[in-house]
């Protein structure tokens, strides 16, 4: 059978969740924990997958207007009374707060066996889930790589988002299901790699919005009114030039080994942008190593560069690193 035609149901069969009536037979109990950014829209992905939506946590008064707007009539309760609710518990907690959770619903013995439990950290795999495995509840680690920020559209971000599955090899049908169910596309990510996978991404999308950020800042300290259409045309190309060539497609006064260039900006942000100077100096040195490594820079052409940026650190040593 076609992954994009299986259900849970199908995949774990009667024994396994609470007794559903005949007619929806593919229907799963969720419960989610977690109602942010993340876990109410997953809820609401679930739910148009037609599973029910029974129970939710959250703290917040953000997390409770989400929630009344995703997940509209479902009652919000404290952890254990939404495990107790559901077959399926979905985990969208910071990463910090996971194992402390997890442990804790534990030694309140809330988890049952049959039970099934994901949680949506980039950062942890299965190891965080073992005091529910304990007690015989099936664990995934399912993290869709994607962006929310708690607006609207964070629900059409779902469709097609590529979903990091760790799980072990017997429930991967289960963990690739389910993301299929909500609209998204699984990829297997190793436990021993869950932490460099979630580095990568925290590089690639959080670090992203602090560069365009801080070049948008330092536009309006040049006078730049609007920043944004100087930037938009400009980071558009440079991001495919990214994805789709790599290293061999990067540009500037690095990649030319121009350091009269950098020696400039480090001086210019020294005098008018000094919070910037270390971000700058980083990314230099970054770069210029991995336009050596790629063959985009000679060695001989990116020493000055380097050397440059050395003098810096000497000169300012708290400012330059």
């Amino acid at each position: 059978m076609p992954a994009a035609r299986r259900t849970v149901r199908s995949l774990l069969g009667p024994a396994r969740t609470h007794a559903r009536p005949s007619d929806a037979p593919a229907r799963l109990r969720v419960g989610v924990i977690g109602a942010g950014r993340v876990g109410a829209v997953l809820g609401a992905a679930l739910a148009a997958a037609g599973h029910d939506v029974v129970a939710a946590s959250g703290l917040s008064a953000a997390s409770a207007e989400r929630a009344a707007r995703l997940l509209p009539g479902v009652p919000l309760l404290p952890a254990d009374a939404v495990v107790a609710a559901a077959d399926l518990v979905v985990l969208a907690v910071p990463d910090d707060t996971l194992a402390g959770l997890v442990s804790g619903l534990a030694g309140t013995g809330a988890w049952r066996a049959g039970q099934l439990v994901l949680h949506t950290s980039g950062a942890h795999g299965l190891a965080v889930l073992a005091p529910a495995e304990q007690a015989g509840v099936l664990a995934l680690a399912l993290h869709p790589a994607m962006t929310f920020t708690g607006a609207p559209e964070d629900a059409d971000r779902l469709d097609g988002a590529p979903f990091g599955v760790t799980s072990r090899p017997e429930h991967r049908p289960v963990a690739e299901t389910l993301v299929l169910e909500m609209g998204g596309e699984p990829f297997f990510v190793a436990e021993a790699d869950r932490p460099l996978y979630h580095a990568a991404l925290v590089t690639g999308a959080n670090h992203l919005v602090t560069l365009v950020a801080e070049a948008a800042e330092l536009l309006r300290t040049a006078g730049v009114a609007e920043p944004g259409r100087v930037l938009a045309p400009l980071l558009t190309a440079a991001l495919d030039n990214g994805l789709r060539r790599g290293d061999r497609g990067l540009t500037g006064p690095v990649s030319r080994g121009d350091a009269g260039t950098v020696a400039h900006h480090l001086r210019t942000l020294g005098e008018r942008a000094p919070a910037s100077v270390a971000a700058y100096a980083a990314m230099v040195q970054r770069t210029a190593e991995r336009a050596v490594a790629a063959g985009r820079l000679r060695t001989h052409d990116a020493a000055p560069v380097l050397d440059v940026l050395s003098a810096a650190r000497h000169d300012d040593p708290a400012g330059s690193r």
